[in-house]
């Protein structure tokens, strides 16, 4: 079908049209958004509120957007914080967003108020759904449980201007970090993400001011960000457990957890206090208990290893309190653990190694929290981390394991769609296999050298597309799997479990 043809007043009243009807705006700021939308295109006339248009975002946002550049009001270098720009002014108040969550969380229910938060930063564009449909998604089985792999398209790799443009901006510290509550409306530059359509809701999460909003590439269902007000580091204390379940007491629905608070175990944002949740589809909760034991200081809580392939402490207690007791109680101790026979050594001087990674859910009573233990040591040999994937898993995945990886959700670099399909024309014969020209470190496929040694001695080079995808997807997943376990801080062995088993001791008795 043809696209749609409207002047530029005519777009202005479609973008309002959108607001009004479709993400709630009301009238009179209806009224001022279409006359400060006016002014700035030059506009001497309303156009036609009544006109009707297939698609918006091709009928009425792309054109504005066009017009826009045309007319130099925004950079061009910019489209998707154009895009906002635009929405931004369409979009209800934060305080009409808040009053409208906050009265459907009283009226109906507060799964009925997250979906209106969803829904509106998906319609809104900061929830980028056209760039999320592009990400490479699967579900690779696995031994102690399946593992989902995305490959990520949805964040757009920079080109060198990009590159060149953002290391010629002026420094500056506003917002500190991108999860700063200052984002909200943030203009956007060159290396920072225009906020014009964030809409964050506050809450109070152990007396202290917090905020709920969306991550704007959902990596899974409602994939949400609860941050801080204040701009302090990640730390993982008392408090954030109470602060977790203050946030699953509210929104029983949703599970929410802290990233660890050290360099390569712990999340990519560590300056500033925040937790990632949404509802409940982490492979990692699947999964039953390995063994059980029973604490005679904390009777009410239950505790157990989790059959998970990183080392996983579940507790679960009708008890609230006994059970935060119990979870500071085991970190506490976990924090100056030793076991120098499983690699472990929670300090070298000062410096902490052993850290956690706890995550909270609230179900029919019932509090269980997830404690995953970690710890980022390096050494000579090992100099991206003891429990970290070794090189030669660094062409899939070099970035650090945080707390989604660890729950079983890889995300995976987008890179890997443009350098898995040319390894599969080496498998499939398609592309000359040629070892010196991939050992050339200049060449795309350099990284992959071992991979394809290893797939091209085992299978040829004469397979069909689909035998080539299957295979290459199996690697994948089989590395996927090995770097959950290299994450694992008591190996999924004979003497890894004999180690988490001591360790477990001090608080309980294996039950039989």
């Amino acid at each position: 079908m043809a696209q749609i043809k409207f002047n530029t007043a005519d777009l202005i009243a479609g973008l309002c049209n959108y607001g009004e009807i479709t993400l709630g705006l009301t009238y009179l700021d209806r009224v001022l958004a279409e006359n400060s939308l006016l002014a700035l295109f030059g506009q001497g006339a309303h156009g036609n509120k009544d006109l009707k248009f297939d698609n918006f975002v091709q009928d009425i946002l792309t054109p504005l957007a066009d017009e826009a550049i045309d007319k130099k009001i925004y950079d061009k270098n910019s489209r998707a914080n154009l895009e906002t720009f635009l929405l931004g002014f369409v979009t209800p108040a934060p305080s009409a967003v808040v009053s409208t969550f906050d009265s459907i969380a009283s009226t109906e229910t507060v799964a009925i108020a997250t979906d209106y938060l969803y829904n509106l930063s998906c319609n809104a564009g900061y929830i980028r759904e056209k760039d999320i449909a592009k990400n490479i998604k699967w579900t690779a089985p696995g031994e102690m449980g399946d593992l989902v792999v995305t490959i990520n398209l949805a964040k757009p790799e920079k080109d060198n201007k990009q590159v060149a443009l953002e290391k010629s901006l002026a420094q500056t510290n506003y917002p500190k970090c991108p999860i700063c509550i200052e984002s909200v409306g943030f203009w956007g530059r060159a290396d920072g993400t225009a906020r014009q359509t964030l809409r964050p809701v506050p809450m109070f999460l152990a007396g202290e001011a917090w905020y709920l909003q969306f991550s704007p590439y959902v990596y899974y269902d409602h994939h949400s960000i609860t941050f801080s007000e204040k701009h302090s580091p990640m730390i993982v204390s008392p408090k954030t457990y109470e602060r977790l379940f203050d946030f699953c007491e509210m929104f029983p629905h949703y599970f929410m957890g802290s990233n660890a608070d050290l360099p390569i175990v712990g999340g990519s944002i560590l300056s500033h206090d925040h937790y990632q949740g949404g509802k409940k589809v982490m492979p990692m909760f699947n999964r039953p208990a390995r063994r059980a034991f029973q604490s005679q200081r904390f009777p009410d809580v239950n505790i157990s290893v989790l059959d998970w392939y990183n080392s996983v402490i579940k507790l679960e207690s009708f008890s609230r309190r006994q059970l935060q007791a119990l979870a500071e109680h085991i970190v506490s101790a976990w924090n100056s653990h030793n076991d120098k026979s499983c690699d472990i050594i929670s300090h070298s001087g000062s410096e902490r190694h052993n850290t956690v990674t706890p995550i909270a859910l609230v179900e029919d009573g019932i509090y269980t929290l997830y404690i995953i233990l970690r710890n980022n040591r390096t050494d000579a040999n090992r100099p991206h981390g003891i429990f970290h994937p070794t090189e030669d898993m660094h062409n899939i995945k070099k970035e650090g394991i945080g707390l989604i990886e660890c729950m079983g959700i890889f995300i995976l670099p987008g890179r890997l769609n443009a350098e898995t399909k040319a390894i599969m024309d080496i498998l499939t014969g398609k592309t000359p296999l040629n070892f010196r020209e991939l050992s050339n470190p200049e060449h795309p496929l350099s990284a992959h050298l071992a991979m394809i040694m290893q797939l091209t001695n085992d299978f040829g080079t004469a397979l069909s597309v689909k035998e080539a995808e299957g295979i290459v997807v199996n690697y994948i997943n089989q590395t996927c799997t090995k770097i959950l376990n290299c994450t694992a801080v008591f190996k999924n062995n004979e003497a890894g479990q004999a180690g988490f088993d001591k360790f477990l001791s001090q608080f309980g008795k294996a039950m039989q």
